[in-house]
C-alpha cells in the first residue's frame, strides 16, 4: 500500500491539530483515537487527567501501533493541556453538546491556524471547566434518541473534518 514506516511517518508534516483526551477511561477508546490520529496525521494527542498511556498492552490491541507513530504527552490535567496549547498558538475546540456550541459542519477551520479537539469522558463528556476555557464548543448534530456518539467515535467525525478542511493532500478529488 506504500505507507511509510514508523520513523518515516513521525518525521513528515501533520494537519495543525493535537486532539485533547478530557480524562477517557477505557483504554480501547484510547487506543482508537491513536490509530485515527495516525490515520489523519494529527500533530498529537494529549492524554489527560485518568487518560492511560502508552506502553498499554490494551492501548496496542486497538492502535495497532499508532502509540509508536502519534507523538503524545501527558498533563495530570486538561485545563494545564489546554494552557499549555493556548500558548503555543492553538485554537482551542470542546467537541461537547452544550447550549451555545456550533454545529460541526458549519464550523471552517482556517488555513495557517493550530487547533486542539477536546474529546470528553465516556460518561461526564468534557468537563464544564474545560468547556468554559476553550474559544468554541463543536457538536455533532445527531437525529437518533441518544445525545452522543461514543468518544472514539466523535474524535473520528471531529478530525475527518479538520483533516478535509486543512488537508495535506495535494488534491483530495484525484485520490477519492
Amino acid at each position: 500500500m506504500g505507507r511509510p514506516n514508523v520513523e518515516t511517518f513521525r518525521k513528515s508534516p501533520k494537519i495543525p491539530v493535537a486532539l485533547v483526551l478530557d480524562n477517557v477511561r477505557s483504554l480501547n477508546n484510547i487506543g482508537s483515537m491513536f490509530r485515527t490520529s495516525d490515520a489523519f496525521a494529527v500533530s498529537e494527542i494529549c492524554l489527560c487527567g485518568i487518560s492511560a498511556t502508552p506502553p498499554s498492552p490494551e492501548i496496542h490491541k486497538t492502535a495497532l501501533g499508532a502509540e509508536d507513530s502519534v507523538a503524545w504527552r501527558y498533563f495530570p490535567s486538561t485545563l494545564e493541556a489546554l494552557e499549555a496549547l493556548r500558548a503555543e498558538g492553538h485554537v482551542l475546540c470542546a467537541l461537547e453538546l452544550a447550549h451555545d456550541s456550533v454545529s460541526l459542519e458549519r464550523y471552517k477551520p482556517e488555513a495557517g491556524k493550530k487547533y486542539a479537539i477536546v474529546a470528553g469522558n465516556e460518561v461526564d463528556g468534557v468537563d464544564e471547566a474545560v468547556v468554559a476555557a476553550c474559544d468554541v464548543c463543536l457538536e455533532i448534530p445527531q437525529l437518533g434518541t441518544k445525545h452522543s456518539l461514543n468518544v472514539a467515535i466523535s474524535a473520528a467525525v471531529a478530525l475527518w473534518h479538520f483533516f478535509e478542511a486543512l488537508s495535506l493532500r495535494k488534491d483530495l478529488g484525484a485520490q477519492a
